[in-house]
C-alpha cells in the first residue's frame, strides 16, 4: 500500500450533465504505472472505445501530476494530458510543467478526468473539494493570457493556477494545445479536443499537500539527486543560463540544424543569426517551474523593427527550429514574436511551423500559388508572413483554414503530390533534428506511439555523444532498435510517469536515472522497485500505447518516415551524404521489433503481454 505521494483521490467531471464525483486511485493502477502519463495511457485504453471521433463528447481528456509532483523533489512539477489525438488519431499524450501541475496535487486529485461535452462555453473552478462548472461566455473568443486574467480577477484570487485554450481551440484546429501561465501542453492537438468540449479553462487552487512515507529516505533520496545533477559538466554551466535553445548551435555543428523544410539542411544554417551568440543579445531573464532549481526557461525580448518590445518565454530550440530553421527565417526578432503569437493564440510552435514551411516550399515549387493562398507570397525567409499566418491559421481564415489541421490534412486537401514535401509521421509533424544524420532518433520518430516525437525516445547518444547505456555511431543502423526500445522505455519509466523533467535524464541522470528513481519513490510512496522493475513500468507504458493504436488501425506501415529522410542526402555539413534508406528502416524496425518481444508487423505477442501482466 502506497503511505505517500498520492492523493488516493480521482476527480471525475462529466461536462453533459454537469455532474462531479470523487473516486478512489486503485492501489494496483499506482504499483504497475506510477502517474503521470502512466495512468493517462491506462485510463485511456480502458474508457476510450475504438473508433470514436476524437473531437466528440465521447472522448475524454486525463489530467495527470505524479507522485512525486508537489514534493520537495526538485524538477518534478510536470503533468501529463492523455487524449485520443485529434490530428493522429492515435494516442495524444503531452507534459507541461510550471505551477499548475503542484496546484492540482494540492487541491487534492492524482488524475482529472473530463468528459463528455457542455452545450455552451464553460470553465471548471477547482478549490481545494470545492469543484463547480461555470459560464465561460464571458471569455470565449479570448486569448489565453487575457482569459488567465480575467478568470483570476473573476474567482478573486491572483494565485490560481490556469489551464486554458486560445482562439485556436476553440475554431477546433489540430494543432491547438493547452497554455498554463505561457507554457504550453503542446502537440498532438489536446487544445481541440477541450474546444470540442466547451470547455474554455480549467482553474485551480490548493491549500493541502503531499504526505511522504520516510522522510529521512527522501533526504538521502535528494542529496543522491543533487549531486549528479550538480556534477553534470552541461546542467547548471550552461543549460541553466541558455536553456534549450543552446541546442541551435551543437545541431548546426553536427550538420542536422533542418533547413527549409529539410530541403537544405547543411546549406541554411542561420547560427550567427538565431544561435546563442544572437539569443544573449534578448534575454531579460529565466522563469522556474515549481521547485525547480535549474531554471531553464529563459525571457526574451524582441528589440528591432515592427516586433520591438515583444517578450516570449522562450523560444525554445524546438521553436527556434520550427519558426527559424524549417522556414527559412533568420530574423531572431520575428520568432520571438511568433512564439508569443503562437502562446496567445493556443496553437502549437513546431507544428505550425513544419506546416508553414510545407506550403513555403509547395508555393516554391509552383504546387501552390497567389491564387490558392489569397495572394499571400509564401516564400522561405518572409517573416512578416510566417507571422501573420499563425493568427489566420487560429481562426480558420482563408488559406490559414487549409493549415489549421497540418501538413498530413493539408496535403489531401491540396493533392498534387504534395505528401512527398509533409514532413510528419502519423501526422504528427517532424521535431528539429534532421535524423538522416542520426539515425536512433529518426527510429524513435518513426515508432513512438504519439507520431514524430523526440520527447518519447530521445537519442541523447546521437545528439550530445553521452555513451550510456554504450557509445554509438550516429550514422549507424546497427543496435538502434534495442537503444531506441531502452531510450523510450526508460524515458516513460523515469520522466512521463513519476512525473520529472526529462531534461534530467539527458543531462544530468542517465547513468543512474532508474536507480534515481527508484530511490524517490520508495521515499515517496513507500513503494519499493528495483531500476529493473522501473524500466518494466515504461516498458509497459509503451506497450499498452501500442495496443490502443493498433485497435485504431495503426501497425508497421504506419511506422514509416517522410519520403525526404528515405530518398534524398543531407546536401552539406558534417552530415552531408547521409540518409536513412527504405531498407534500413525495415532492417532497424525488425530488430526493434524483435527487442520489444512483438511479431514482424508491430503487434505486441501474447507472451510480451502476459509477461507485463497485460
Amino acid at each position: 500500500m502506497y503511505r505517500g505521494g498520492y492523493t488516493g483521490r480521482i476527480l471525475r467531471i462529466n461536462l453533459t450533465d454537469q455532474s462531479i464525483k470523487t473516486e478512489p486511485l486503485p492501489e494496483n493502477l499506482a504499483r504497475s504505472y506510477i502517474g503521470g502519463a502512466g495512468f493517462g495511457i491506462k485510463l485511456l485504453f480502458d474508457e476510450v472505445k475504438k473508433g470514436i471521433d476524437p473531437l466528440g463528447p465521447e472522448n475524454k481528456l486525463i489530467f495527470a501530476p505524479g507522485p512525486l509532483t508537489g514534493t520537495s523533489v526538485p524538477c518534478a512539477s510536470r503533468m501529463a494530458i492523455t487524449s485520443k489525438s485529434p490530428l493522429t488519431g492515435a494516442v495524444g499524450m503531452s507534459l507541461t510543467g510550471g505551477y499548475f501541475p503542484v496546484e492540482l496535487k494540492f487541491a487534492g486529485f492524482d488524475v482529472m478526468i473530463i468528459e463528455g461535452r457542455s452545450e455552451k462555453p464553460v470553465y471548471i473552478s477547482i478549490k481545494d473539494d470545492s469543484v463547480k462548472i461555470r459560464s465561460a461566455e464571458k471569455v470565449w473568443g479570448m486569448k489565453t493570457t487575457d482569459t488567465q486574467q480575467i478568470i483570476k480577477n473573476e474567482l478573486n484570487d491572483q494565485n490560481t493556477r490556469i489551464a486554458c485554450i486560445g482562439p485556436a481551440g476553440e475554431n477546433l484546429s489540430r494543432l491547438a494545445c493547452i497554455i498554463n501561465e505561457l507554457r504550453a501542453a503542446g502537440r498532438k492537438g489536446l487544445g481541440a479536443v477541450m474546444g470540442s468540449k466547451n470547455l474554455k479553462a480549467i482553474a485551480v487552487r490548493g491549500s493541502g499537500s503531499v504526505n511522504i512515507a520516510s522522510n529521512e529516505k527522501l533526504k538521502t533520496a535528494r542529496d543522491f539527486m543533487a549531486k549528479e545533477m550538480k556534477n553534470s559538466p552541461v546542467l547548471y554551466p550552461q543549460f541553466a543560463k541558455l536553456g534549450t535553445p543552446m541546442v541551435v548551435d551543437a545541431l548546426s555543428e553536427l550538420g542536422i540544424f533542418p533547413g527549409k523544410n529539410y530541403g537544405e539542411t547543411g546549406v541554411f544554417v542561420p547560427v550567427e543569426e538565431i544561435g546563442v551568440k544572437t539569443q544573449l543579445t534578448r534575454n531579460m531573464g529565466k522563469e522556474h517551474c515549481y521547485g525547480c532549481p535549474v531554471g531553464c526557461s529563459q525571457l526574451k525580448l524582441a528589440k528591432t523593427g515592427e516586433y520591438a518590445g515583444i517578450m516570449s518565454e522562450g523560444p525554445e530550440f524546438e521553436t527556434m527550429y520550427s519558426f527559424g530553421g524549417t522556414t527559412g527565417v533568420d530574423n531572431i526578432d520575428a520568432i520571438i514574436a511568433a512564439d508569443r503569437i503562437s502562446d496567445e493564440l493556443g496553437i502549437d510552435t513546431i507544428s505550425a511551423g513544419v506546416t508553414i514551411a510545407f506550403a513555403m516550399e509547395l508555393y516554391e515549387k509552383g504546387i501552390i500559388d497567389k491564387k490558392d493562398t489569397g495572394g499571400i507570397e509564401l516564400k522561405f525567409g518572409n517573416y512578416r508572413v510566417m507571422v501573420d499566418m499563425l493568427r489566420l491559421m487560429a481562426y480558420r481564415e482563408g488559406f490559414g483554414d487549409v493549415l489549421s489541421d497540418g501538413s498530413k490534412k493539408a496535403a489531401e486537401r491540396i493533392g498534387k503530390d504534395s505528401y512527398k514535401y509533409a514532413m510528419h509521421v502519423k501526422g504528427l509533424e517532424l521535431p528539429g533534428y534532421d535524423v538522416r544524420g542520426a539515425k536512433a532518433h529518426g527510429l524513435n520518430y518513426a515508432t513512438s506511439y504519439t507520431g514524430a516525437d523526440h520527447n518519447r525516445g530521445y537519442a541523447f547518444q546521437e545528439i550530445f555523444g553521452i555513451p550510456i547505456p554504450e557509445p554509438v555511431d550516429r550514422f549507424s543502423i546497427k543496435g538502434k532498435g534495442a537503444l531506441t526500445k531502452w531510450n523510450q522505455d526508460v524515458r516513460s519509466a523515469t520522466c512521463d510517469a513519476p512525473t520529472m523533467c526529462a531534461f534530467l535524464l539527458d543531462m544530468a541522470v542517465p547513468a543512474v536515472a532508474t536507480q534515481n528513481t527508484s530511490n524517490l519513490l520508495e521515499a515517496v510512496t513507500g513503494l519499493t522497485f528495483t531500476p529493473d522493475e522501473i524500466e518494466k513500468v515504461g516498458e509497459r507504458m509503451n506497450n499498452l500505447a501500442r495496443l490502443f493504436n493498433a485497435r485504431e488501425g495503426f501497425g508497421r506501415k504506419d511506422d514509416n518516415l517522410p519520403d525526404r529522410i528515405l530518398t534524398e542526402p543531407i546536401k552539406n555539413g558534417n552530415s552531408k551524404g547521409s540518409f536513412i534508406s527504405r531498407k534500413e528502416l525495415d532492417t532497424m524496425l525488425d530488430e526493434y521489433y524483435s527487442a520489444r518481444g512483438w511479431d514482424r508487423e508491430g503487434t505486441p505477442t501474447k507472451a510480451k503481454l502476459e509477461e507485463l501482466g497485460l
